[in-house]
């Protein structure tokens, strides 16, 4: 594509040239350059772009697009854009580059502060079994059609999700469930996506180091449904969970049709008849489209809210009820999601991502509700992020497990006692039921070793992570593989 017409989408935009090359690349990462690139000088945290822009001419950048013209060598003999902010400017090439990918897809973005990684398998299973080639983007990487394609983050950088999104229209795939974020949103990652549907699974407290307040963190939320409708000219269903605080409102900004679901008030998908062990749930679904009965092989009562949400996605895109119900049925245990861990002891083990008070609020109580016996939890705070939830994850452990095992997760800069102190002030009264190992293994060893015939031990906070990040390491670590060592049965 010609320079002068790839950033004819950009507005305002200065373009000094003599010259027009094609472009065959829209990089950011100046290690990524090759002849032919268009490279994009973006601010971070750490970096900014402009500091390499030597680099990138020698390496055979074909053009520039800055912020700071003052940046640019008088000798650098390539054209170079000048836009008030690369950040902005670089979905909006990167979406050009492509095409506008996410136009020739059913696209879904499932945001939320919980469930989003198991709603988008489970729309997935659904979506693939009906005969649509699917593909997933999320936590977890990125599938097509249940292959395994690397990718950096939960939302990947603007850029390479169009490239993403190219590669699947492509390869033949007509659906993609996205996992959207809150930094994803703030951060414009998603700019230049064109959803179809839109799933509002939950708010609870996260990130508050990042947006502050709560109020701040629903608000970037809410643009999915409120501002990315606006842009596209397809239509958009948003499929919000109303027994959340938060659903009415996401119901009330929602530019576009609504399908709502929930247990407890009146929705348009409704579950009733739930019966919930630690291998899977069972439930009655009423929908628009029908009422059918479903067994699932996902353990955890929050399950059952996140196949409503994906219910409300295959009603939205037409699946008959068969459809449906044959999908959420196929869909196997999803790593480290009320994954459980079975080397034939007398108590279950399942290990869980839980990281935010909600997420471990819903992980205990679902175990309490099937526990033949008591319930032990292991669960720590990761360094360096949002403080304020440690106390009250400490509270909620408390309260609700008969044994807890305060320990690290992933510390980061911190010192893991440090963090450790901070969620005991959450604990008031009798701390007789606590214990504290800040060695994870350890911790893990005790919980296990006090488990009786028909307890429940949940070790949550890391679930699917192969790996402890340290101050000046990272080390392999994985729950599930820890766990069968100490219990002495085979991966």
């Amino acid at each position: 594509m010609l320079l002068s017409r790839l950033v004819d989408s950009l507005s305002p935009r200065e373009l000094r040239a003599t010259a027009d090359p094609e472009i065959t690349s829209v990089v950011y990462d100046s290690r990524r350059v090759s002849p032919g690139a268009l490279f994009v000088c973006i601010r971070g945290g750490k970096f900014d772009g402009h500091d390499f822009i030597a680099q990138v001419i020698e390496a055979g950048a074909s053009a520039l697009v800055v912020e700071d013209p003052e940046r640019v060598p008088a000798d650098a003999g390539i054209p170079f854009v000048i836009v008030p902010s690369t950040r902005d400017a670089l979905p909006i090439l990167g979406t050009s580059f492509y095409e506008h990918p996410s136009r020739r897809l059913k696209l879904v973005g499932v945001t939320g502060t919980n469930g989003k990684t198991t709603t988008t398998y489970l729309i997935e299973s659904m979506l693939g079994n009906a005969g649509r080639p699917t593909g997933v983007i999320g936590t977890l990487g990125a599938r097509m059609r249940g292959i395994e394609v690397e990718t950096e983050r939960t939302t990947p950088e603007s850029v390479d999700l169009q490239a993403l999104f190219a590669r699947m229209v492509s390869e033949g795939i007509e659906a993609a469930a996205m996992e959207v974020s809150s930094h994803a949103l703030y951060m414009q990652r998603t700019v230049g996506c064109e959803f179809d549907i839109g799933v509002f699974t939950n708010l609870t407290q996260d990130h508050l180091d990042f947006h502050r307040t709560l109020e701040e963190y629903f608000g970037t939320k809410l643009m999915l449904f409120r501002e990315y409708p606006k842009r596209s000219d397809k239509p958009f269903t948003g499929i919000v969970n109303i027994d959340d605080p938060y659903g009415g409102r996401v119901v009330e900004a929602t530019d576009g049709s609504v399908l709502t679901y929930g247990v407890r008030n009146p929705a348009d998908i409704r579950a009733s008849q739930v019966y919930a062990t630690a291998r899977g749930v069972e439930f009655h679904t009423v929908c628009p489209a029908g009422e059918f009965d479903v067994r699932m092989r996902l353990g955890g009562l929050f399950n059952v809210y996140n196949s409503l949400a994906a219910v409300g996605v295959g009603v939205a895109l037409g699946l008959s009820v068969e459809e449906i119900k044959t999908g959420l049925e196929a869909v196997p245990a999803v790593a480290g999601r009320f994954e459980s861990v079975d080397c034939g002891q007398d108590f279950a083990v399942i290990v869980d991502y839980a990281h935010t008070p909600d997420g471990l609020e819903n992980v205990l109580r679902s175990a309490r509700e099937i526990t033949e016996n008591r319930l032990l939890v292991v669960f720590g705070c990761g360094g360096d992020r949002d403080r304020a939830k440690r106390p009250i994850m400490g509270r909620i452990a408390s309260e609700l497990a008969d044994v807890c095992v305060v320990t690290s997760d992933n510390p980061r800069t911190e010192e893991p006692s440090s963090i450790v102190d901070e969620i005991m002030t959450g604990i008031d009264g009798d701390r007789s039921s606590v214990e504290v190992d800040v060695d994870r293994r350890g911790a893990i060893e005790r919980a296990l070793k006090m488990a009786e015939p028909g307890d429940i031990v949940v070790i949550a906070g890391k679930g699917h992570e192969t790996y402890q990040v340290f101050k000046n390491e990272t080390i392999h670590f994985d729950d599930r593989e820890v766990v069968r060592e100490l219990l002495g049965c085979k991966p």
